[in-house]
């Protein structure tokens, strides 16, 4: 069914985005600087009426709206064209003011006796710099504004006393004087400000990373910690009972007498072994699974959307990387073997049934010998023995 008013209100958008563009932070900087451009049309105005009045020359007015319109016209353009992404500050908010702040002392210069006026939008225009100007620039903009508007007065004064009195004059000079490096201050404060609640703000999105890696990562290994992993094998759970064939297995791996290479070497090169055998395991496995650490020397490891065989396929290619990887830097000629109990989930089983079945066959691997996987296929309760040829021969 059509409807008018959703179909006026789709052209409006579309025009919108026509005039400002879809990307947020370009149609920021062209709003900022069309509502700056209020300034400019102020002063039109105000040339207007003292043009109406006689208090301003038509030639004079003409020239100085013109330059205000193609000023306005200017800086939209380069906005709108994307030319302002190659500058350091893309808002162009400094130079902007600039030419702003020169074409309100032009306009100071030619209004005659209504200029008085004008002075209130040179603060305005200064005002608009005041959240975006760094103190660097704000005191650039202060000083280019006094010199200019010094000059001008001075060459009114001389030239055209009649209408820019010595006496009035230097009450303007001195309120400019007072007024812009007071809002030049302003600005250095709020751009401070800005500065230290940019840095709290980066501080505290490190922290927040910081604290989400501790809350899901063991700091030692850099694994996936136990409590993440009971959620991440939540959410495998939810998915096999949505799909209905989403398969996965569960692993627990055990170092092979990892007390005794603390008791030999120390606890430092017992560190070195956790991280090493980490590293090297995970590695070996494939990017869609997922290995933790489990607890102590234990590691758990989803083997994802995969049956019992290649699940156990998976776990030898991490027992032949850590066969012919240099596990511990300090003790390079230290050779790590590990034991392992597999399990596939059945459909709906609590997870720690499912734990638990690869932890009985875990303990069946090590009473068996060690070096070697069990596999304990689920209900009804069986379990079988599967050694590697070297593990025999080991």
């Amino acid at each position: 069914m059509y409807h008018p008013g959703f179909s006026a209100s789709f052209a409006m958008h579309g025009i919108i985005d026509l005039i400002l563009g879809t990307d947020p932070k370009q149609r920021l900087r062209i709003k900022r600087s069309l509502m700056a451009a209020n300034v400019f049309v102020a002063c039109i105005g105000l040339q207007v009426y003292a043009c109406l009045v006689g208090l301003m020359n038509r030639d004079e007015a003409q020239a100085l709206s013109t330059l205000i319109v193609a000023n306005i016209a200017f800086w939209y353009a380069l906005l709108r064209s994307g030319l302002n992404l190659r500058c350091n500050d893309p808002a162009l908010t400094l130079p902007q003011i600039m030419a702003a702040l020169t074409i309100i002392v032009g306009a100071y210069a030619t209004t005659g006796a209504a200029h008085g006026a004008v002075m209130m939008l040179l603060t305005l225009v200064l005002v608009f710099g005041i959240f975006n100007l760094k103190p660097q620039a704000a005191r650039l903009a202060s000083g280019y504004t006094v010199v200019l508007m010094g000059l001008a007065i001075a060459y009114k004064v001389n030239t055209d006393p009649g209408l820019y009195p010595l006496r009035l004059e230097f009450v303007h000079f001195a309120l400019v004087v007072a007024i812009v490096p007071t809002i030049s201050t302003l600005a250095a404060q709020l751009s401070s400000m800005r500065a230290r609640l940019q840095t709290q703000k980066n501080e505290l999105a490190h922290a927040l990373t910081r604290i989400q890696i501790l809350a899901t990562r063991d700091e030692l290994t850099g694994l996936v910690n136990r409590r993440h992993m009971i959620e991440v094998i939540n959410q495998h759970q939810k998915r096999l009972q949505r799909s209905g064939h989403h398969r996965f297995c569960l692993a627990l791996l055990d170092i092979d007498h990892f007390k005794r290479i603390n008791d030999a070497h120390g606890h430092g090169v017992g560190d070195e072994v956790l991280r090493g055998f980490a590293q090297t395991a995970q590695q070996a496995l494939r990017e869609t699974d997922v290995l933790a650490r489990w607890g102590g020397e234990e590691f758990l490891v989803l083997l994802n959307d995969t049956t019992q065989e290649q699940a156990l396929a998976g776990l030898e290619r991490i027992r032949e990387a850590v066969t012919g990887t240099t596990i511990s830097p300090s003790v390079p000629e230290l050779k790590l073997t590990f034991s392992a109990g597999l399990t596939p989930y059945v459909d709906d089983e609590p997870l720690d049934q499912c734990v638990d079945r690869a932890d009985r066959a875990l303990y069946a691997a090590k009473a068996g010998g060690r070096n070697c996987t069990v596999v304990h296929e689920g209900p009804p309760r069986t379990i079988h023995a599967l050694h590697r040829a070297g593990a025999e021969r080991g």
